[in-house]
């Protein structure tokens, strides 16, 4: 590495073989680029979007990125990857053929476009690897300022680590705490508000950030005078600039052409970040992209003449080739000679990978081939048929998996010779049950940890125990064991810490773990998500708290395009065990009462979504999912604070099985199934409805995804033979997902007499007061109304209309 100040003189020979490295580095990222563009244009390739233009400041960041470091990246980050050994040519084709086979592409196995990076973080057991020995790059996401709230998170790690005790697994994740969280992102991707959230929030918490921004003075074809105030991101944000009096950041302004500014100012910043934990912001303008935005488009139809003129002279790769002949490390000749034999080495790479892709697909192809002519010459009626279907997929030079099986599939339809029909559905299974898997496999974790590894431990209660303690107390004395019995356990949130969260369920927690573990944060939601992110992906259990579900959709995009596809996308190579916690469903209000459980749960698959019925069936799912390695949301009961439990005498160790129902309740005429807050008006209206002979079973689902692994509810249904399905969230919400998983899922439809019903909510919000509660959501008289007259139908003389 090249350094501004040491005490080790370099020679001119070490700086030269260097400095040819690097170059070498970034003529061959610059190839990829170039050729890489020609296989989506020829159609090899479906769509392109390249790191060319920003790879020599991705040089200079890379020679101050060490071991243990992480990257929350920009999906042009190419030539970092490269640099710092984690792709190869052939692996960057491999990604963008979408080879479904991670010894080929490494980053998504095809998952994701190319251009979306990730280094490992797991063995092939699920368990961590020592990722203080690896340079880290968390799995990268297309959804512009998407990977800014993780950074947060990737950075605070190291506070963490730092300065909290007794966390056993340390070793494998920190030494000392001196890593850096390295982002990048475009410039215009700084207008987006994850930007600025992340930004304000890593000033607050002072935590070891080296943010770069790309500044190539465009978003697609939008100019930097339409994106930003000033058009000059690091003018603006002036104000958070350190000073003697007052925390913030360090910021850097540098051309992203000047080789050597740019790698003397990333090691002036990784100096600072590492040294003294704080962030600092680099602000890398004058870049080009020379082939503009994306595949997709031209760059020569939205700027001038003048500016695509300054983009060739000041390409920064040839900035850098002009430089290191003025200072004659290189002449032309040689530059020349490099250049075309790593030309040749990128299209070698190419073919290579394309083979790779293709061949096995080709193979695929003869033998369907062969079988389809076992089956002409065996066809009495439809011989001609399927010799044009032979003859299509005969044609195909580069055939898709999808194009065999859609002709496949068509020709099953009209063989008429019973062994051939056997030998064709055969082959259709087969490589729909070999491939399939390829495109959906680790949506959950698959190690030994998931969430089904966890045996379900009763609450254990003194003699003569009696419901006499606050529900506020159970969650709060639980906690308590929790952070005693994981020290890498820390939950955050707003009002979290000094006062213990709005309804004291962390009263004392603070005082007694310190600020770090149970910490009050800024009215962020985003960011909020987005430290729990982070800091899981480093080896930490963190809760992140988001006070009321309602806020949830201040992060929903987090987490539905981050934390919900991290196993998938990374094909189970990164793990990200977030918990996240919040409180919800009946108050008052709008904006304190909503339960947008159809929307959540469609929008996080991935992550498990937990609705207990009170603070022990809370409690006991914080204690199971802290002996797991999975993401789950829980969500607490907002009116169940100050109701009365009995006092668990094994806080810590008692768990509540995820995935499976509990009947509350056994019946013989109806099954009522809820969850939440409501099933207390469920109880009590089956209590009421008894009184008139009608004896309901009552279930509470107790979780959404995993929802009922036992089908336990159609052995309810067999039994009753009727069902209804209450629900606080609007019409078609999670009553609608309830009623697929019974009917399709469970066949429970076999079993009913009537026409199976939801209960929910009012389509609009809850208006506010105990009257906008009743008129809004579904009451106990709502329930026992709707009950009976699903009774009625059934014996109109016993259960005559109640309303005339």
């Amino acid at each position: 590495m090249i350094k501004e100040k040491s005490n080790t003189t370099l020679t001119f020979e070490d700086f030269k073989t260097e400095v040819l490295n690097d170059y070498r580095i970034a003529v061959t990222s610059r190839e990829c680029s170039l050729l890489g563009r020609k296989e989506v244009l020829t159609g090899k390739a479906k769509f392109g979007i390249f790191g060319d233009g920003k790879e020599v400041p991705q040089l200079a960041m890379a020679k101050s990125f060490k071991n243990g470091d992480f990257r929350s990246g920009y999906y042009r980050d190419q030539t970092f990857m490269m640099a710092i050994g984690e792709l190869s040519p052939k692996q960057f084709f491999a990604g963008l053929y979408g080879h479904t086979d991670l010894d080929f592409d490494p980053m998504s196995a095809g998952r994701q476009m190319g251009g979306h990076f990730v280094t490992h973080s797991l063995n092939e057991d699920g368990s961590w690897k020592d990722l203080t020995k690896q340079k880290n790059s968390s799995a990268d996401i297309s959804p512009t300022a998407g990977q800014m709230p993780r950074l947060l998170g990737l950075a605070q790690a190291s506070k963490i680590y730092r300065n909290v005790d007794g966390i056993k697994t340390k070793d494998k994740f920190s030494v000392n705490g001196n890593e850096i969280a390295w982002g990048t992102i475009g410039n215009a991707s700084t207008s987006e508000g994850l930007f600025f959230e992340t930004i304000n929030a890593a000033g607050v918490l002072q935590v070891p950030m080296v943010m770069s921004v790309w500044d190539d003075e465009y978003g697609i074809s939008v100019h930097a005078k339409h994106q930003t105030t000033k058009e000059n991101i690091s003018e603006i944000l002036k104000g958070y600039q350190r000073d003697e009096d007052s925390n913030g950041y360090e910021i850097f302004r540098v051309k992203g052409w000047d080789y050597a500014e740019l790698v003397s100012t990333y090691e002036r910043a990784a100096a600072i970040a590492r040294e003294k934990h704080i962030p600092v912001l680099i602000h890398v303008n004058e870049l080009t992209q020379p082939q503009g935005h994306s595949t997709s488009g031209s760059h020569e139809r939205y700027k001038n003449a003048e500016r695509l003129s300054w983009e060739k002279d000041f390409d920064c790769i040839r900035q850098m080739r002009l430089w290191m002949i003025a200072i004659n490390i290189a002449s032309p000749e040689e530059l020349a000679e490099i250049e075309a034999e790593l030309k040749k080495e990128v299209l070698d790479a190419k073919k290579e990978a394309w083979n790779s892709f293709i061949n096995p697909i080709i193979e695929d192809q003869k033998n369907l081939m062969i079988l389809l002519e076992q089956i002409s010459a065996a066809s009495i009626n439809h011989k001609d048929k399927i010799q044009k279907y032979i003859s299509e997929i005969s044609v195909i030079k580069s055939p898709l998996k999808k194009e065999m099986l859609v002709i496949a599939r068509k020709i099953l339809r009209f063989i008429e010779i019973p062994n051939s029909k056997v030998l064709l559905s055969n082959w259709i299974k087969n490589y729909i049950e070999i491939t399939q898997p390829r495109f959906s496999s680790h949506l959950h974790s698959d190690s030994d940890q998931n969430v089904f590894s966890v045996e379900k431990v009763l609450p254990e209660y003194a003699d003569n125990a009696k419901a006499d303690q606050d529900g506020r107390m159970i969650i709060r004395d639980n906690f308590d064991a929790l952070f005693t019995k994981y020290p890498e356990t820390l939950i955050f949130g707003e009002d979290v810490g000094n006062i213990g969260d709005v309804n004291q369920g962390l009263e004392g927690m603070q005082e007694k773990y310190g600020e770090l573990r149970v910490a009050d944060v800024g009215i962020r939601e985003a960011t909020i998500i987005g430290q729990g992110i982070g800091m899981a992906l480093r080896g930490l259990r963190p809760i992140a708290e988001i006070q009321y579900l309602d806020y949830l959709l201040y992060a929903i995009q987090i987490m539905s395009d981050d934390l919900a596809t991290l196993q998938y996308r990374t094909v189970g190579k990164q793990k990200a065990p977030l918990i996240i916690r919040t409180r919800g469903h009946r108050l008052e209000g709008i904006w304190h009462s909503g339960s947008p459980m159809g929307m959540i749960i469609n929008a996080i698959r991935g992550i498990h979504v937990l609705v207990p019925r009170n603070m022990t069936q809370a409690a006991g799912f914080y204690n199971a999912l802290l002996e797991t390695d999975e993401p789950a949301l829980v969500i607490e009961c907002l009116n169940g604070y100050r109701l009365k439990e009995k006092t668990p005498l094994n806080y810590g160790e008692f768990k509540t099985p995820i995935g499976v129902i509990e009947t509350l309740k056994e019946g013989t005429d109806i099954t009522l199934v809820s969850y939440g807050s409501t099933l207390r008006l469920v109880q009590q209206a089956a209590t009421e409805l008894l009184d008139l002979g009608i004896d309901c079973e009552v279930i509470d689902i107790q979780s959404l995804l995993p929802f009922d692994i036992n089908k336990d509810i159609v052995k309810s249904i067999a039994k009753t033979n009727r069902l209804l399905i209450i629900d606080e969230d609007v019409p078609g919400g999670a009553s609608a997902f309830i009623l697929q998983q019974i009917l399709e899922e469970q066949d429970a439809y076999i079993h009913l007499d009537s026409k199976p019903q939801t209960l929910a909510a009012k389509a609009h919000r809850p208006a506010y007061g105990t009257d906008g509660d009743y008129f809004s959501k579904p009451s106990a008289e709502d329930i026992f109304e709707k009950v009976y007259a699903m009774m009625n139908e059934v014996n109109p003389s016993k259960y005559p209309n109640l309303y005339q």
